[in-house]
């Protein structure tokens, strides 16, 4: 009884903790950039999708930016996988995946 009683109580805490974690960055929170928003073809949803494709794993943070390289403005997503931070690019006009590379001990 006692051990049942001791799984129960340990899966209701993982699903909670996994529950948290998911709500990490909802797509729908405000975001830094988003008065650019209109100027992109892809929306933050498409552009979230795109990331996650390309590197599987929990959004942290998340933004549009005037930034080289591309069209000159994409999303950009911190994505925690695999213990690690990876900063992933997403062309705002294009879709392409620009940036997806582990972040550096300075990041941005």
């Amino acid at each position: 009884m006692k051990y049942a009683l001791a799984l129960t109580a340990g899966l209701a805490l993982a699903v909670g903790g996994l529950a948290a974690s998911q709500a990490a960055t909802p797509a729908h929170a405000a975001y830094a950039g988003a008065q650019l928003a209109s100027n992109a073809k892809v929306t933050m949803d498409q552009a979230r999708a795109i990331a996650l494709k390309a590197r599987p794993g929990q959004i942290t943070d998340q933004e549009l930016e005037k930034e080289g390289g591309g069209s000159g403005l994409r999303y950009s997503f911190d994505i925690k996988s695999g213990g690690k931070i990876h900063e992933v690019g997403v062309d705002a006009q294009t879709g392409r995946v620009l940036e997806n590379k582990a972040e550096g001990p300075n990041p941005d």
